[in-house]
């Protein structure tokens, strides 16, 4: 785009002497081609933003948080985590038992941590 072109989108363009039939015929076409110039830029946008979303990676966290429950290291407690809230959520435990106690995160996120930062950019 020219810059001739872009303030002419903004100005009329004035001849003198001229037919108005070439005045009228000539500005039809600078919107013509404005229009296209327009949707050229949008197309344009539209498909960077359609490239940007598809590049977006796969999270990571899920599955190294999982790997680590799993772990030799906190599977006891995940375990023992687990049994506490069936036995809670089936009216077994004891009046206001939440099995916060027994909450296993600081053992699966300690051994996510340094798993998940080496893996970003």
């Amino acid at each position: 785009m020219s810059l001739s072109s872009f303030f002419s989108s903004f100005l009329n363009v004035v001849h003198a002497e001229a037919d108005q039939d070439k005045v009228e015929s000539a500005t039809h076409q600078e919107e013509k081609a404005a229009e296209a110039e327009v949707e050229q830029v949008e197309a344009e946008a539209e498909e960077t933003e359609a490239e940007t979303e598809a590049e977006e990676p796969e999270d990571p966290h899920p599955i190294i948080r999982e790997e680590c429950k799993n772990a030799v290291k906190c599977a006891p407690l995940t375990r023992h985590f687990e049994h506490c809230q069936e036995k809670v959520s089936s009216g077994q435990g004891h009046k206001g038992e939440d099995c916060v106690e027994e909450l296993m995160m600081h053992c699966v996120d300690a051994c996510a941590a340094p798993k998940l930062f080496s893996k970003l950019k």
